[in-house]
């Protein structure tokens, strides 16, 4: 495949999800998925992959909503990551999410990429991805047999692979609604905001006082996968989050992760920092600074 030139496809524009999904099953997985189209040209191209057809989300516009409820809230396939800066919900009650998006991209991209899409593309990159993991929640998922949900914890199963089923369309994102003394926060360390992130870390915390019930820890960059940080966060639970409690978790992440060389930056150097970084988001997410 030439990076100028591209092969012929089907472009096609079901008018409703049950037409979708027939698609996807007639096409048993040589059909791409077109919601935002930002990164999909590009890793058609990096996995070698010449779809047959382009199924385009443009006619379904029940797929595009941002929704709170007191269940918690629902994102869908088509909505926007630049939806997310404008909706006060998102920045009082998942100041994570808020700043994933804020620090997404460029404003052309943020305007046309779609949350779902960096969820579905499976980059342990992904910046909302890792606000997501951390915050905890479900990709909804629609085949012929109709919808199932799985959680976020199950749902990247390898580098660039999801549990996401070839005739299943992924038509919404839920996350739970925040309960009392929750507090959560994202960092990204990159050279420019248009860079992909060298390292990233996501935070959810369960406070009561100065006293941390639970958390959650999402980290990037740091292996095949976005990771769920499972021995650091049991550092964390049950304890003050006092000086000796945030070192043992600076350091605990380092031992937790994988990170390999790559052209943004090295292993060592992403496991010197890793622990700093952590701590950071840490301290801001249970001050409730955004």
């Amino acid at each position: 495949m030439s990076s100028r030139v591209l092969p012929q496809f089907d472009y096609l524009t079901p008018q409703n999800i049950p037409e979708a999904i027939d698609i996807l099953k007639q096409y048993q997985g040589k059909v791409s998925i077109l919601a935002g189209g930002t990164d999909l040209l590009i890793w058609n191209y990096i996995r070698k992959i010449n779809p047959a057809a382009l199924l385009s989300l443009s006619s379904l516009p029940e797929l595009d909503c941002l929704e709170f409820t007191a269940e918690g809230l629902r994102i869908g396939a088509r909505t926007k990551v630049s939806r997310l800066l404008t909706s006060p919900v998102i920045a009082e009650k998942y100041p994570a999410l808020h700043e994933a998006a804020f620090t997404f991209a460029t404003p052309q991209i943020r305007n046309m990429a779609t949350v779902v899409g960096n969820i579905m593309r499976g980059s342990p990159a992904g910046d909302c991805s890792c606000a997501v993991l951390a915050l905890g929640g479900q990709v909804v998922l629609e085949g012929p047999e109709g919808r199932r949900a799985v959680d976020i914890d199950d749902f990247w199963v390898g580098y660039g692979e999801t549990a996401r089923r070839c005739d299943e369309l992924a038509v919404e994102l839920q996350i739970p609604a925040p309960g009392p003394g929750t507090r959560s926060a994202f960092h990204r360390l990159t050279r420019v905001h248009e860079d992909l992130a060298k390292i990233n870390v996501a935070v959810r915390l369960e406070m009561d006082g100065g006293f941390c019930r639970q958390a959650r820890i999402a980290m990037g960059c740091v292996g095949p996968t976005l990771m769920r940080l499972k021995q650091t966060e049991t550092v964390l639970s049950g304890a003050p989050l006092n000086e000796e409690t945030l070192l043992r978790a600076a350091e605990s992440a380092r031992d937790e992760i994988a990170p390999i060389d790559d052209q943004r930056s090295t292993a060592d150097y992403r496991r010197q920092v890793a622990g700093v970084i952590l701590r950071r988001v840490i301290e801001r997410a249970a001050e409730g600074r955004n």
